[in-house]
């Protein structure tokens, strides 16, 4: 059998991908028409398609009783205007359609299947209560894409339950202290919200208690645990926030920026350990480039010699040698020591090689300098040590210690206030492109 070869994508392609979300798309697809599994495959994906919204909600929010679920989950569909599933509203659809008790999970797999969660999405409130559950509705498709779990002490849960109120009109939840209704008309027809007696309501809770980390195990990469004693408004924008955010699957490219001396090779090194992304030190190789006898690195070495930064069109032809590779293309980069300015950013974005990502590191330059200037490297074993953070080991490796040119206070300070004409642009490009 012949080997498999991974079929290299153009990394302009893999750039057009992540602009149109067509990664997302197919991988939401597939997902889609392996869980429902319809008769016709390819009618089902074309009414996927059509929806109005391609990115409907499908959220959990979880918690133990009185922790605030209900009003959450109602705020959230009426915002996301999807439909609001409840423990409740399920007894109530099967009661009318049959009088067959059906286990929870067959409940909502049948209601999250309706034409109406279909089209606008659902928050489903309050299930799943046990990891079994949480278990059996995945088996069955039921896959949600943000799962919010309230978490509040059980001393502020029992004052919540004993302060609850309820508008019978509109089924709201209201409390005396936590969340007071501002209108006097609705104010006055509140009523004591009704609710199982303490022994059954202390039952549940340990109940709950029992089986949250289950639940938080079967959920673990769609999770945002939300302590929920603080005010409601609060409670509810980080909710919100969380729901909003999007899980992508794309081939990361990361730029760092930031003055020298905040950590971009350090946090390179270490991000690429963790998640195996290819660590590009500028630097590194622009000094490559200028000792492999190429023409290419024959005129960077003519800026080397004469203590000239190489110009920015050099470094690109450097760059897209190294990230039109394979390795690069397929596993990601983590991209820092350029651009130096916005014009050399505006360059790289408008090339193949678009970051994904941008992260700017911020310090003060007196740390800056601090971090710079006291660092040194034993000429013998190649070690870099630092006079305060990391020490030399013994005084014989003190004394050979040498400080590069370009460690040197005056040179630092030089470069920081160079750096500093740039920075406010640079911090502004990072923000335009996170949000796209």
């Amino acid at each position: 059998m012949e080997k498999m070869v991974k079929p290299l994508i153009p990394p302009h392609m893999s750039v057009y991908a992540d602009k149109h979300g067509v990664f997302h798309l197919l991988q939401s697809l597939v997902s889609s028409v392996l869980t429902d599994q319809p008769d016709d495959p390819v009618s089902y994906l074309i009414s996927v398609l059509q929806r109005s919204s391609f990115n409907i909600p499908r959220i959990m929010v979880l918690g133990p009783p009185a922790v605030g679920k209900h009003t959450v989950a109602s705020k959230l569909s009426a915002e996301l205007r999807a439909v609001h599933v409840t423990p409740e509203s399920l007894l109530k659809d099967q009661s009318e359609l049959s009088t067959q008790q059906l286990p929870v999970e067959q409940r909502v797999h049948q209601r999250l299947r309706e034409v109406d969660c279909f089209n606008r999405g659902w928050v489903l409130e309050g299930i799943p209560q046990t990891r079994l559950q949480a278990l059996t509705l995945q088996q069955a498709g039921v896959v949600p894409d943000h799962v919010v779990i309230l978490e509040a002490s059980d001393d502020v849960l029992l004052e919540r339950r004993e302060g609850k109120l309820v508008d019978p009109l509109t089924g709201d939840v209201y409390h005396q202290t936590f969340i007071w209704q501002a209108n006097d008309i609705i104010a006055q027809r509140l009523e004591k919200g009704r609710g199982p007696s303490e022994t059954q309501y202390l039952a549940e809770l340990q109940r709950f208690r029992g089986e949250v980390t289950g639940l938080r195990s079967a959920y673990q990469h769609v999770l945002k645990i939300i302590n929920s004693d603080q005010p409601h408004a609060d409670v509810y924008q980080q909710v919100l926030a969380f729901v909003r955010t999007r899980h992508r699957s794309r081939t990361p490219r990361i730029l760092l920026l930031g003055p020298p001396g905040s950590g971009k090779s350090h946090q390179a090194r270490l991000l690429s350990e963790k998640y195996k992304m290819l660590d590009v030190c500028c630097d590194q190789l622009i000094s490559s480039a200028a000792a492999d006898g190429s023409s290419l690195g024959e005129k960077i070495q003519s800026y080397l010699d004469d203590e000239q930064p190489a110009p920015d069109d050099l470094v690109l032809q450097v760059l897209e040698r190294h990230l039109s590779q394979v390795d690069f293309s397929s596993r990601g980069w983590i991209l820092h020591g350029f651009p130096r300015d916005l014009q050399g950013a505006l360059r790289l974005q408008e090339s193949q090689h678009q970051p994904n990502r941008v992260f700017f590191l911020e310090l003060t330059d007196d740390v800056c300098v601090e971090r710079i200037s006291l660092r040194a490297t034993d000429p013998v074993s190649g070690e870099r040590f630092h006079a305060v953070t990391r020490p030399a080991l013994s005084s014989e490796i003190q004394n050979r210690l040498e400080t590069r040119p370009e460690d040197r206070t005056h040179t630092v300070t030089h470069t920081l206030n160079q750096c500093r004409t740039h920075t406010a642009a640079l911090q502004a490009l990072e923000s335009r492109l996170n949000s796209v």
